[in-house]
């Protein structure tokens, strides 16, 4: 695994064009570039269509699924409604990259059939044809929950790279053994005992299915009934393992699960576990009341990790929260990823935890370039940059007091969201209360923080903007706050503050482009 060490974010390499606009402190002349791409949007809120992350061409989404890669494309399967804007007629969307930054949008992969609705599920490539689906070659495995009057486990296999699919004869493969809530399969490739693994969601818990050949499972373990949160139900599992600080002598099991409602900003949230796993039974690094949450905002849920990229683990979440999700106000779709993620663990003093930061091709979408730096300070003069869709890497160092400092984003004449670091209490935050577009839920309009100790008075924070959303990632990834926001067609870029004490602030911006 690269470990997701994100120190060398100022050394990046220069891109073709730089950006910052502001004061003749900026390193270049004043900028303000234009949004050419959102004008030429035709829907009427194309001012909130992302460009980085991964939306529908139209109608719902929810939940990625199937994230797989395979003979040099990224699979992106996700939960859709192909013919309207509301969660109905469940079906797997489909679009594939090779990049994780463009996606091209393929048909409609998976639709309802006799069993039920498609909901969540994971895929695989079956390399030597363990399923003897294949005639001897290889291909991709799906596994999904047919929703229909109890909620079982099917597959569909392809042999064309997932342009077409074809439905497994003798499905169901696993059927439901009484639990109201059942589904969302994971299937991973447990390489110690040779066999395959299915994990799924069940109420309170995770069920382990085990098998060698993709179509037979047999139970063999289950976790999480008494450990960690139980707000509501457990949704979404997955399960790999990791190298602590890049050292492949020290490697964890990191098992993820999704709960709705319970997360730590209310609604849906996702949290995980690190431990050890022999391939069936799951054993908890911590004590069963220690939680820990992968997002600290409230829109990062249903995460998934991809199959089949060696070298590193890479995940992305359904950018939305259940509290909301019905009512977010896009049009004519409904949805957005987060940008793909680098998952790693780090060492600290309670035991490894989980680090994230943007997957290194988030930087194919670098454009212009400005950097900054100097004091922050009371009402004194601070620049100002401009765009809707951003990469602002910043390194903060507190000269004296206890400030509370940061950024105003999506900065207009009546809304911002705020991005900061208070000091004295030592927590990141975002602040949404006055965003733009707040009134879709009495929830929405929120402060979400999470406690974030630095050492040397020194704070780093990375943001990613994109029209509807800010990404934050703080101390190098070890602590995250994903949070929608929908400001006004006005609102653009921003600039920094700082209340209470003095800091000094090394900033760097960069534009992203389509």
């Amino acid at each position: 695994m690269e470990h997701a060490n994100t120190g060398g974010v100022w050394n990046r390499p220069a891109a073709r064009r730089s950006f910052l606009a502001g004061t003749a402190a900026l390193l270049g002349t004043g900028l303000v570039p234009t949004d050419a791409a959102a004008r030429r949007r035709p829907e009427s809120t194309g001012h909130w269509r992302p460009l980085v992350r991964f939306t529908p061409e139209s109608n719902w989404m929810n939940d990625p699924n199937g994230l797989v890669h395979y003979r040099g494309e990224y699979h992106l399967f996700f939960q859709h409604n192909p013919h309207g804007i509301d969660h109905a007629n469940m079906s797997w969307g489909h679009a594939v990259s090779t990049d994780l930054v463009h996606w091209r949008h393929l048909p409609v992969a998976l639709r309802p059939d006799e069993l039920g609705e498609i909901f969540s599920g994971s895929a695989v490539v079956d390399e030597h044809d363990t399923s003897g689906l294949f005639d001897g070659g290889s291909g991709i495995v799906a596994y999904y929950t047919s929703a229909g009057a109890t909620q079982t486990q099917s597959l569909a296999y392809s042999a064309d790279n997932g342009r077409t699919w074809t439905k497994y004869p003798g499905n169901p493969v696993v059927d439901n053994p009484g639990f109201a809530d059942f589904r969302d399969p994971k299937v991973i490739r447990h390489e110690p005992t040779g066999t395959w693994v299915l994990l799924l969601a069940a109420g309170d818990r995770v069920l382990f299915y085990s098998s060698t050949d993709l179509l037979t499972w047999t139970r063999v373990g289950e976790f999480g009934a008494d450990q960690g949160a139980h707000g509501g139900v457990w949704e979404c599992p997955d399960l790999f393992e990791l190298p602590v600080d890049s050292d492949e002598r020290r490697r964890r099991w990191v098992l993820v699960v999704s709960i709705n409602p319970g997360g730590p900003a209310g609604g849906s949230a996702t949290q995980y576990f690190v431990g050890d796993f022999d391939g069936r039974v799951f054993v908890n690094d911590n004590t069963p009341d220690r939680v820990l949450w992968a997002d600290h905002g409230a829109d990062f849920y249903a995460c998934q990790s991809w199959y089949g990229t060696p070298g590193r683990r890479l995940w992305l979440g359904w950018m939305s929260n259940w509290n909301y999700a019905p009512n977010t106000p896009t049009r004519p779709w409904r949805g957005t990823m987060t940008v793909p993620r680098e998952v790693g663990l780090t060492g600290t003093e309670s035991g490894p935890r989980l680090v994230q930061r943007p997957a290194r091709e988030v930087e194919l979408a670098h454009g212009r370039r400005r950097r900054w730096r100097g004091v922050l300070a009371g009402e004194a003069k601070v620049p100002r940059f401009r765009g809707k869709a951003l990469d602002i890497s910043a390194d903060f160092e507190v000269l004296d007091g206890l400030p509370e400092f940061g950024f105003d984003v999506f900065l207009g004449p009546r809304h911002r969201t705020r991005v900061g670091y208070d000091a004295r209490a030592q927590t990141l935050f975002v602040d949404r209360t006055d965003s733009g577009e707040v009134g879709i839920s009495e929830d929405f309009p929120a402060r979400h923080e999470t406690s974030l100790s630095v050492s040397g008075a020194r704070v780093r924070l990375r943001i990613l903007l994109d029209h509807c959303g800010v990404e934050v990632f703080g101390d190098d990834g070890s602590v995250v706050l994903t949070d929608l926001v929908f400001p006004s067609e006005e609102d653009d870029g921003g600039r920094g503050f700082c209340s209470g004490g003095r800091v000094l602030a090394e900033l760097e911006v960069r534009e992203l482009r389509p």
